[in-house]
């Protein structure tokens, strides 16, 4: 049974007050989010980009129960989009020095993977470690992909990450002890041919939803393609 009030179960109480901490950072974060674009083509990213790229393909929500004053959910997700997939393979390849060509058969294998799946880094706290493991039919959560044209698709697969290596946790550095990561795929486009994410969708996100409640994050679409990429050739240093 669940403390009323202001009080919370000592137990949870370390983890309660981490979660309400990254609800509140999500809650100051989460406005003007920046507008993203879904094209290809090359990009022109140097290493010290990285850190913006995943800011801006990067989003937080927060589901609290106000009356107990009770984390229940908080998701961060980053779109691992060609865009963002550019701007990694640069860094990687700069911390790891990677030749020219090592650096060119990443950043067409990791692009490759964007041809059939919609990709997310995605990092769950909850005050219930059990219920948060979304890739055990007893989760309390399931998680869809959504857009403003009334697409929801359910995930391919469901990858979770047991122990965080040192790359989640310096690529994605809200990684944590706290939190269960995973990776989430969801088909590009459905058995009759549809995309998943429409070509005319204002946004698209991740909905995530069970009995304690639901939340979405959401990546709003640049308009006319108005984030434009500047271009290099493939596997320019």
């Amino acid at each position: 049974m669940r403390s009323r009030g202001l009080a919370i179960r000592p137990r949870a109480a370390s983890l309660a007050s981490v979660g309400l901490k990254l609800a509140l950072l999500a809650a100051l974060t989460g406005c003007a989010e920046p507008l993203v674009s879904l094209e290809g083509g090359p990009r022109e990213y140097v290493p010290s980009d990285y850190s913006q790229v995943l800011k801006r393909w990067t989003r937080n929500q927060s589901i609290i129960e106000l009356a107990e004053l009770e984390n229940t959910l908080t998701v961060t997700a980053t779109f691992e989009s060609w865009d963002f997939r550019w701007a990694y393979v640069v860094r990687y390849a700069s911390d790891y020095r990677l030749t020219v060509e090592q650096r060119r058969e990443l950043l067409e294998r990791t692009l490759r993977e964007t041809a059939d799946d919609h990709e997310f880094y995605v990092a769950l706290y909850g005050t219930n470690w059990r219920w948060i493991d979304l890739s055990r039919p007893t989760s309390a959560w399931i998680v869809r992909l959504i857009d403003d044209q009334g697409n929801e698709t359910a995930p391919s697969k469901i990858e979770p990450i047991v122990k965080p290596s040192a790359l989640e946790e310096h690529y994605f550095p809200y990684t944590s002890v706290w939190r269960r990561a995973f990776r989430i795929r969801f088909p590009r486009s459905t058995g009759d041919g549809r995309p998943t994410i429409a070509a005319t969708a204002r946004w698209f996100g991740l909905r995530f939803a069970g009995a304690e409640g639901n939340g979405e994050l959401r990546w709003e679409m640049a308009a006319n393609g108005a984030v434009q990429p500047q271009q290099a050739p493939l596997g320019q240093p």
